[in-house]
């Protein structure tokens, strides 16, 4: 699980890349519950709130990026 905290003293393009490996474990995770090969199928919740945390992080960067622009 990933913590807010932690991810905002990460640099942009290291959230980025993250958010992009998160992404595709999660449709990977998609199609094995959907073909029922996917054992821990709570994966698939924790990986969209860990998704979620990731997009809001990046957010509020890219909000500070602009303020001081």
């Amino acid at each position: 699980m990933l913590k807010a905290k932690e991810l905002r003293g990460l640099p942009l393009e290291e959230l980025y890349e993250r958010l992009n490996e998160l992404l595709k474990q999660h449709y990977e995770h998609r199609v094995q519950s959907t073909i029922k090969e996917l054992q821990n199928t709570a994966l698939l919740q924790q990986e969209k709130r860990d998704i979620a945390r990731l997009k809001m992080v990046i957010a509020e960067k890219e909000r500070a990026a602009r303020a001081q622009a």
